[in-house]
């Protein structure tokens, strides 16, 4: 049997099982075993699973994954969601589909603390939903604009993909969190441009106008905690106080004084974050020793190597193989969530752009298709038919059809379409603050 043919059946393994609705992590080990079994047999497997899951997870840089992840149930069972929208809705409201950029805005803000796209668009739903639907928003672009806006949350540091992107590639968070921080900026920008046009192109989805409360000093004074928590963690960071692993555990803690200031958060909710923090964390540990074992199969087929060679051969543009490889994320997205997604493909897909020439610095490589991959993967939390952050949001919508919130984030993927074309045309884009850090 071929290599390519032996790697196409570990792969058919593993998506059909998923078909079988196997959970992920169980689908790519289960694939991964018959792949190393059929290659090398039964005693090099367990020989590689007695050191490979503790080598992977006594890994000191997996503990900042649990950390950012608890700092982000910290902020929302803490309140300060409700506080942040507020804030974004006085100084949004004024405009036509005003309400619509304050849950972006919102998002954008929550984000900056919680590092997963789920839970910032479930969060920030809670609070902004039953207000937009007071004031008169289609659930089309209600459920849009908020599962839209829940990507934020990896898009905008901290990111959990973009943590583990690090990791699997030996790359500095610091910079890829940098390298970040601009794109997530340009991706606030354009949701809220989209949201613009959508309103005045398409009648009845927004009021003409909303009432806009006052911008007080109560309001204002809502979003300082988010605000001292970001400082902290990444003044501390980029100013070489501690690391990033010990800035997620100075943020935890400084999300969880936040939360006690606000006095929202109960006992009740204070045993939710760690048990939340453990279920997810569980999930991503799993995932990672399933794509580990799957990797080491398709590695025992030498065909990754083989693909950076042939890559390399048919003399490319390296631009064209990155675009190529951003659609196959595009594609993969609609039936793997994100995690997975990174975890299986980055070790075969890496290697390949590395060997590229794009007439930057290995490192800026590096950093660039990070956030290039990290655009991607945002993308397919909205597109269907799977688009996970469009489901969490619909079911918290009673009476908006599925189909309604799909035609909803329609105007935000052309968003994501523009800036990730974008940000593959212009790599200073995503390099700009990288500069600026030692």
């Amino acid at each position: 049997m071929s290599p390519i043919t032996q790697a196409v059946l570990i792969f058919g393994v593993m998506l059909v099982l998923m078909a079988l609705r196997t959970p992920i992590a169980v689908a790519m080990f289960c694939a991964g075993a018959t792949g190393y079994v059929a290659q090398a047999g039964w005693l090099p497997l367990a020989s590689f699973l007695n050191t490979q899951a503790f080598a992977r997870f006594a890994s000191y840089d997996l503990s900042v994954i649990p950390l950012f992840i608890l700092m982000g149930n910290f902020a929302t069972q803490g309140g300060i969601s409700r506080a942040l929208f507020q804030f974004a809705a006085a100084v949004m409201a004024r405009f036509k589909g005003g309400l619509a950029m304050a849950s972006v805005l919102a998002c954008g803000a929550f984000g900056a603390i919680c590092g997963s796209s789920v839970a910032t668009a479930a969060t920030i739903t809670q609070v902004a939903l039953p207000e937009m639907r007071k004031h008169g928003y289609s659930g089309r672009l209600t459920t849009g604009a908020l599962a839209a806006g829940g990507t934020l949350g990896i898009l905008i540091p901290p990111s959990v993909p973009l943590v583990i992107y690090a990791i699997l590639t030996e790359q500095n968070i610091a910079k890829l969190f940098a390298a970040a921080m601009l794109p997530g900026l340009i991706a606030v920008l354009g949701y809220m441009v989209a949201i613009a046009i959508y309103v005045r192109l398409v009648p009845g989805q927004a009021p003409e106008h909303d009432e806009a409360p006052a911008l007080t000093l109560q309001a204002l004074s809502g979003i300082l905690p988010i605000a001292a928590v970001f400082l902290i963690v990444f003044g501390g960071i980029y100013s070489g106080l501690f690391t990033p692993t010990e800035g997620a555990a100075v943020g935890a803690a400084a999300t969880f004084v936040a939360a006690l200031l606000k006095r929202e958060i109960t006992w009740a909710g204070f045993q939710q974050c760690f048990l939340a923090t453990a279920q997810t964390s569980a999930m991503i540990f799993l995932i990672f020793l399933g794509a580990d074992l799957m990797n080491a199969a398709l590695a025992l087929t030498q065909v990754p190597s083989q693909l950076s060679a042939v890559v390399q051969g048919w003399g490319l543009p390296p631009l064209a193989v990155v675009a190529a490889i951003l659609l196959f994320y595009v594609v993969l997205g609609a039936v793997m969530d994100e995690l997975s997604m990174l975890l299986l493909t980055i070790p075969i897909f890496f290697p390949v752009v590395m060997g590229l020439d794009f007439g930057m610095p290995a490192e800026s490589v590096a950093l660039w298709f990070g956030i290039m991959v990290l655009m991607t993967v945002g993308f397919g939390m909205l597109a269907p038919p799977v688009g996970l952050n469009v489901y969490v949001v619909n079911s918290m919508a009673p009476g908006v059809p599925i189909a309604e919130s799909y035609r909803g984030v329609l105007p935000f993927l052309l968003s994501d379409t523009v800036r990730t074309v974008l940000l593959l045309f212009f790599p200073p884009l995503s390099l700009w603050l990288v500069q600026y850090i030692g």
